[in-house]
């Protein structure tokens, strides 16, 4: 029996441009919600915030794959030039875009997206009433945008995805192990995967299976 079958948990999948699997969850499911409203949006941004680990950065890689989005930084628009970003792409991807991004750049690439009828989606670790934006014109956008939170995610979706990523490594691992470390394992899919990267590397040097006295050492090392 395999850790799927031994923790069956009702998530659907959604594929991510990289072609691993968003499992929406209770926590989640108001943004996928937008993301599969696209592109019927009612403003050309959509903004996803929620706490570090969250979920969001593969999100906006879910929507890449669904719109053929390209990720967008200060630094890229400063180095190819604002008209040559703008005529590049009709759906754009920010991250951490309360994070010191090149405010009128963002104001000209709303402006244009919603004369071609673009869209750019923008993460954030706040909500956007708590950005500090100087650019009035721009702070009027962002707040008129819709904008959707992602919770910490609850113990089954983190139990969820250390299920499947144990699973991806066709390694076994029982029930138990998943439910002590989901106890006292930092709330965050990020500390999930990390967890499974350090106990599978940890099982393979000693040629074991992935037990509880490993899954402890892995957590106390964390």
């Amino acid at each position: 029996m395999n850790s799927a079958e031994q923790l069956p948990f009702e998530f659907e999948h959604r594929p991510s441009l990289s072609g691993d699997d968003f499992l929406v969850a209770p926590c989640n499911q108001v943004a996928v919600a937008w993301l599969d409203k696209w592109p019927d949006w009612s403003s050309p941004f959509l903004i996803i915030y929620g706490p570090p680990g969250c979920g969001k950065s593969h999100l906006s890689h879910v929507f890449m794959a669904k719109s053929g989005a390209m990720a967008l930084t200060s630094a890229l628009i400063e180095d190819a030039g604002l008209a040559n970003i703008i005529s590049s792409a009709q759906n754009f991807v920010v991250d951490d875009g309360d994070q010191d991004f090149d405010e009128e750049a963002l104001f000209h690439i709303y402006n244009d997206l919603a004369s071609r009828d673009g869209h750019m989606l923008i993460t954030s670790t706040v909500s956007p009433v708590e950005w500090p934006i100087k650019l009035a014109d721009l702070a009027s956008r962002v707040k008129a945008a819709p904008a959707a939170e992602i919770r910490q995610p609850e113990d089954d979706l983190i139990k969820a995805v250390m299920v499947k990523l144990f699973s991806d490594r066709q390694v076994r691992v029982e029930s138990g192990v998943i439910d002590y470390v989901s106890k006292r394992m930092e709330r965050s899919l990020d500390a999930a995967r990390q967890f499974v990267e350090a106990a599978d590397k940890a099982a393979l040097v000693e040629k074991k299976a992935i037990t509880l006295a490993i899954a402890r050492r892995v957590l106390a090392e964390a």
